[in-house]
């Protein structure tokens, strides 16, 4: 499954998301991919994909972050998963 994580920098603090990321990298279990992300112009919001079957492991990730990055998760699915469903 994909998911679709917001993530909100706390207070705005990008420099301390990229400095935890260049010093102990994603920190994901095993079990959870990362699949692609970007961060808004202001540097305070990140679209991140994650791929996993077992949502568990976001949540063990997310707690390794929880001190810098507040969290959303959506359930998401391709736009072609998408149109098939409606066909």
């Amino acid at each position: 499954m994909l998911f679709m994580v917001v993530e909100r920098f706390r207070n705005g603090d990008a420099p301390a998301v990229y400095r935890r990321f260049r010093e102990r990298g994603r920190m994901t279990p095993e079990g959870l991919t990362y699949v692609e992300s970007w961060v808004d112009d202001s540097l305070r919001i990140c679209f991140q994909v994650m791929q996993t079957d077992r949502r568990d492991l976001i949540d063990e990730w997310m707690t390794r972050w929880a001190d810098l990055v507040e969290f959303e998760v959506y359930p998401v699915v391709t736009s072609a998963e998408a149109s098939a469903r409606v066909r």
